[in-house]
């Protein structure tokens, strides 16, 4: 029972930092635009219909307003929602 324990706690640390590495790369490939860019992953995972993807990138851009100090807007992230939605049902 421990060791699955553990391999489950091993599990969620790995993907905490993947979702850190991920969001720091986006941070410094363009601070203004980190966390859209994370919500666009998102919303591309989430209308491709992969719930795993989805998760990830929603948790990347939690640490990436997390550590980030540009200011963020949230029509902008319904806009990208939008246009993400419009690109999947074509």
């Amino acid at each position: 029972m421990f060791s699955i324990f553990s391999k489950w706690l091993e599990r969620r640390r790995e993907l905490r930092r993947l979702c850190r590495d991920d969001a720091r790369q986006l941070v410094e490939r363009d601070p203004l635009t980190a966390y859209y860019d994370a919500q666009r992953a998102a919303a591309q995972a989430r209308f491709a219909g992969d719930g795993g993807a989805f998760l990830y990138w929603a948790r990347v851009a939690a640490e990436v307003a997390r550590i980030s100090q540009a200011p963020m807007n949230f029509e902008t992230v319904k806009s990208i929602v939008d246009e993400e939605e419009r690109r999947a049902r074509s």
